[in-house]
């Protein structure tokens, strides 16, 4: 089975819409945290990294967005971006093209509407069903191929703060199995104030110091052959994924220390060939477990970082896609370069930890 590489990437986050505002925010180090309007968004946190001015009509379009959520329209828009920066023949058998999409839990907001309607509306049952859809989490990956014509399989992966790393690991396993050609793979989350009451009764004080974020970033996965013969180079290849599990919060550490170990030896890779590392680093004390673990593992090797979450706050579900994308970005518009090894990392507090490798080509 040929290996597989991203070869093109989008990305909707508080820098703006578009990889190009991404790229020039996560290289220049500007944070893109703000303010929040405490009108238009009441709860826990005073600041947020929203997308800005991003609505569903100015970016979808009018048509057929009366019931759209917004995760739903971070998403829509981004895989469109992503297809519309790819020559027409990525879609010509839209059958072959499948989409591995990660969210939270879908939208909390429309899941938490929904339901006071059901309580409060008039004969409390009735609601409106046209929303109903916005309850289920496959939404937003549904939306997308629907909306852009993709027809080969859909898939949503949950998986908390790691989300992005699951999606792109049972990507590779989808391509593997045969069941098609090329895949859009990514993860999206929306902020909303349920969201932010939702994040805020789970964390730690410590951790409560982290504001949210959001967002979505998406790529596009191939052999190096398939991309090659339609004009688009290899950003990176997919070289290892792993996932490891803790029981204590002591265990994190360790776990993520093995986990990168693992991964490097699957990749044949050496850690002092590691120039880019990108780390989940949400704040608290996982996010010192998780340095110590890099520590570990990494040994004497100095790599760049790129910290994402510093720049964007926590963006839950999308966290691990946007830190790929950082990865991207900082390697520029060709990629990374022939023996440069990129690492991304995570840890989940409901424990699981994890891990990708990716190589130049």
């Amino acid at each position: 089975m040929s290996e597989l590489v991203l070869s093109a990437w989008s990305a909707i986050s508080p820098y703006g819409v578009g990889s190009v505002a991404f790229s020039a925010g996560i290289t220049s180090g500007r944070g893109a945290v703000g303010e929040l309007d405490r009108e238009a968004h009441p709860g826990p946190f005073e600041t947020c990294g929203l997308v800005p001015d991003f609505t569903a009509a100015e970016y979808v379009g009018k048509k057929g967005i009366r019931t759209m959520d917004r995760v739903t329209a971070i998403a829509v828009t981004a895989v469109g971006r992503l297809l519309a920066a790819c020559d027409a023949e990525l879609t010509a058998r839209p059958e072959q093209v499948g989409l591995v999409l990660g969210t939270g839990s879908g939208s909390v907001q429309s899941i938490m509407d929904f339901t006071k309607d059901s309580l409060v509306g008039e004969r409390p049952y009735h609601v409106d069903p046209a929303r109903f859809p916005n309850t289920v989490m496959n939404r937003a990956a549904g939306q997308s191929a629907i909306w852009h014509g993709i027809k080969g399989p859909n898939t949503t992966v949950a998986g908390g703060s790691l989300t992005g790393l699951l999606a792109l690991s049972y990507a590779v396993r989808m391509h593997r199995g045969g069941h098609c050609a090329r895949i859009l793979c990514g993860a999206a989350e929306e902020y909303s104030t349920q969201r932010a009451w939702l994040e805020w009764h789970g964390r730690t004080l410590e951790e409560r110091a982290t504001p949210l974020g959001e967002g979505c970033a998406v790529f596009l996965m191939e052999t190096a052959q398939d991309a090659s013969a339609a004009g688009r180079g290899a950003l990176a290849r997919i070289l290892a994924t792993r996932f490891r599990a803790f029981h204590e919060q002591d265990g994190a550490r360790q776990a993520l220390a093995d986990c990168v170990r693992g991964a490097l030896e699957s990749a044949d890779v050496r850690a002092e060939d590691v120039r880019l590392v990108a780390p989940l680093g949400t704040g608290g004390r996982l996010a010192a477990l998780e340095m110590a673990g890099l520590t570990e593992a990494l040994g004497a090797a100095e790599p760049e970082w790129i910290r994402v979450s510093a720049l964007l706050g926590d963006t839950s579900a999308a966290a691990m896609s946007l830190q790929l994308a950082a990865v991207l970005a900082a390697a520029g518009e060709k990629g990374l370069a022939p023996g440069e090894v990129a690492l991304v990392t995570g840890i989940e507090r409901d424990g699981t930890v994890g891990c990708a490798v990716l190589g130049g080509n």
